[in-house]
């Protein structure tokens, strides 16, 4: 029987402390998903926005046909989270243009939306934060505070149910933090066939520890390390120079996006066994909690989620060493980090939308590709934003904009 296995029913007798990591933290976060404008959806039992695929018929008018917008539904990765739904508060908040607080700008500089300039010489310098970004794909602004040309929901759960639901119909975005060829076990001419995989920014996803094994010395690892100790074949902090302390070893549930990376990356295969896990939870917000809560802990998760009670620490693969410092010469945010993954939004192809990608969608992916926005929801929530390159890359995904 394997320590993943027998952590069902061992687990209170061999812990020194109980894990209070429940899933009523994560369903909290869900709840935040939207500001006044969009419907909050909690998606944490894996349900998806509300709506089918075009989620509800709330929202303005489009200014072409003058027919409701529907919302805009998005779910799936807790990696891919803490961007999307900040993004859909931002959106549903529809701000204008002068709040410096959502917009950057200051005296000195003025206002700092990318755009903003051209869109300025047109008369429009007053529009709003959603209006802005809806009306370069054809949609009426409202001029109007949380009241967006259309609203959007972004529910909590994990990438395989995201990349499930938008396949289904259920949602018009799926978040992923791991491919969703793996995620589905699909093939790349399928997944081509299937959906638009648009990247929103990187995870350098870290490794973790809990802080009394940090503060025992614990700082850094090699690869292979971290590898036998998932694959038990090291399961006391000793063997690898900390304490005396057997290893409490935690994993994400399978189906998520963070798992499978961590699998791909560190493992070489979406399925390889782990069969030194004692206990799996399924968000970020979970496995934080339980290295905060545990003596002798580690963990992978995303960067995001990490805190001084749950420490990242270095990694070394081939005897470069990654530390979790942006100012260090190798580093974890780096694209050469080997558990560096990027944080997918699948849309899916269809007779309607054979580009794959609505306008809808587009103008709300578009926010995030701006510097703007891989400055406020990607950069600010610890990730890492994407390179020039990558960014026109991505906006070719996208319909062209009126």
């Amino acid at each position: 029987m394997t320590k993943e296995t027998a952590a069902r029913s061992e687990f209170v007798s061999r812990r020194k402390f109980l894990v209070a990591a429940g899933a009523a933290g994560a369903t909290g976060l869900a709840g935040c998903s939207g500001s006044s404008g969009g419907s909050n959806t909690d998606a944490s039992d894996g349900s998806g926005g509300s709506g089918g695929s075009g989620g509800s018929d709330q929202g303005s008018s489009d200014g072409g046909s003058g027919s409701p917008v529907q919302m805009l539904t998005a779910e799936g990765s807790s990696t891919v989270y803490p961007i999307a739904n900040k993004g859909s508060s931002y959106w549903n908040s529809n701000p204008p243009a002068s709040d410096g607080e959502y917009w950057g700008s200051n005296e000195e500089e003025g206002n700092t939306v990318p755009g903003w300039d051209s869109l300025a010489e047109n008369g429009a310098e007053d529009m709003r934060l959603a209006d802005y970004f809806a009306s370069l794909y054809g949609f009426e602004p409202t001029g109007q505070q949380a009241t967006p040309p259309y609203p959007t929901s972004v529910g909590l759960s994990h990438s395989g149910t995201g990349c499930k639901s938008v396949v289904d119909g259920l949602v018009d975005i799926g978040n992923s933090s791991g491919p969703i060829t793996a995620e589905l076990d699909w093939s790349e001419e399928k997944a081509n066939e299937e959906v638009v995989d648009h990247v929103l920014g990187r995870d350098g996803q870290p490794v973790v520890v809990s802080s009394d094994i940090y503060e025992a010395g614990v700082t850094q690892l090699t690869g292979e390390e971290v590898r036998q100790i998932y694959q038990d074949e090291i399961a006391n902090w000793s063997e690898v120079g900390g304490p005396d302390q057997e290893i409490y070893v935690i994993g994400r549930a399978e189906g998520s996006g963070t798992d499978t990376a961590f699998r791909l990356n560190m493992l070489g295969s979406a399925d390889a066994p782990m069969p030194g896990v004692d206990t799996r939870f399924g968000q970020n917000q979970q496995v934080a909690q339980a290295v905060q809560q545990n003596e002798g802990a580690i963990a992978y998760m995303a960067l995001a989620f990490t805190s001084e009670s749950v420490r990242p620490i270095g990694i070394e693969f081939e005897g470069t060493l990654y530390e979790p410092d942006k100012d260090a010469e190798n580093t974890i945010f780096d694209s050469s980090y080997p558990l560096n993954r990027d944080l997918h939004q699948y849309t899916k192809i269809t007779e309607d939308t054979p580009s794959g990608t609505d306008m809808r969608e587009a103008a709300f992916m578009n926010m995030f590709l701006t510097d703007f926005g891989q400055q406020v929801f990607v950069e600010a929530n610890n990730y890492i934003p994407l390179p020039t390159k990558d960014i026109e890359n991505e906006f070719e995904k996208l319909p062209d904009q009126v």
